[in-house]
């Protein structure tokens, strides 16, 4: 039996049958990255207060087919169906892009929006099979709108498919941020173990000599030990405490893409440092640059590094808003449902 998530803190085995407008969105993630974890809550948001009027449903990611069969038996024309952004469109994470194709060839009457991803696709004959695969899929869609939250993704999905291609952040940089009244102390290494991991640990080993001398030092990841499942229901608690670690700290290094936007959000110093295919960089230089505080870097010479350091943890706070780079979004949304109240 499916969960549907409809309230935050509610799940249901059926889905609704009523005269409210829906958006339904696929692919909420279950796993235990706190970054894929935020970005489903942002979009929840997003649609809250941007449009009220629809019901939000979200659907698990483990839940794919059995979600697909409900919601064709009761998805009407005013309906929206989306998949959760994140980055991992590609041929990284096959399991994802299956149910995504899956999602993207059976909705084909309503809109359907690719909420703002990074994509990849390896230059391996496997990562050519798979490209094809989606593209194969995708282009059954003409309702489909990707989403792309960096440039770089931007002309990746312009070249791959002939879907229509928006740009706009990362969802989760829609929230706004907050001031958090706490007595900050230490550095927090916030670092990958997995395959788009590029430090190494002799360079990471350099980091902290430098850094001891002044901080108390930690190190952890975005991707929680436990629980080992997570659900709307503890998602917003676990995220409050993820971005509650991080206003704790003096200092944020880091080679994951959240790791950096939770700093925006918390006002943390934060030096970030690339993965296997460039998405944190790029989404810093497409939206971030500008904020004082944050600071993406190639760089290995320590003595540089250390005046890099030195920048962001002197920097003052000021104020920023990414909302309106949302209006792209916002404008399809409005698009559809206005050509579907006059077909109506």
């Amino acid at each position: 039996m499916a969960d549907f998530f409809i309230e935050t803190k509610k799940a249901s085995p059926e889905l609704p049958q009523n005269d409210r407008p829906k958006m339904f969105m696929f692919g909420v993630p279950s796993y235990t990255n706190m970054g894929d974890q935020a970005v489903s809550l942002a979009s929840r948001i997003f649609f809250k207060k941007e449009f009220p009027e629809y019901q939000y449903i979200e659907i698990m990611d483990y839940d794919n087919e059995a979600g697909i069969s409900a919601v064709k038996e009761i998805i009407s024309k005013q309906d929206i169906v989306g998949y959760v952004g994140g980055g991992n469109m590609g041929s990284l994470y096959t399991d994802i892009e299956k149910d995504r194709r899956d999602v993207f060839s059976t909705f084909t009457e309503n809109l359907t929006i690719s909420f703002p991803q990074s994509i990849h696709f390896e230059k391996t004959a496997y990562g050519e099979e798979e490209m094809k695969l989606s593209q194969e899929a995708y282009n059954k869609n003409c309702n489909l709108i990707l989403l792309a939250r960096d440039a770089q993704s931007y002309r990746r999905m312009q070249k791959t498919f002939k879907n229509k291609i928006a740009f706009t952040p990362d969802m989760v940089l829609y929230l706004t941020p907050r001031t958090f009244n706490v007595k900050r102390s230490g550095a927090l290494f916030i670092l990958r173990h997995d395959g788009e991991k590029i430090l190494d640990e002799s360079f990471i080993e350099s980091l902290k000599l430098i850094l001891n001398k002044h901080y108390s030092l930690a190190r952890t990841d975005t991707v929680l030990e436990k629980p080992t499942k997570i659900t709307p229901k503890i998602r917003e608690k676990l995220f409050e405490e993820q971005l509650q670690k991080i206003a704790n700290q003096e200092l944020i290094i880091s080679d994951r893409f959240h790791a950096m936007v939770f700093s925006v959000l918390t006002q943390t110093p934060c030096l970030l440092f690339g993965n296997s295919y460039g998405k944190g960089k790029h989404a810093y230089f497409d939206w971030l640059e500008n904020i004082s505080w944050i600071k993406y870097s190639d760089e290995r010479d320590i003595t540089r590094i250390k005046m890099e350091l030195e920048t962001i943890t002197s920097a003052q706070v000021h104020n920023y808003d990414l909302r309106p780079n949302f209006r792209p979004l916002k404008r399809i949304i409005k698009k559809y449902i206005a050509e579907r109240a006059v077909v109506r």
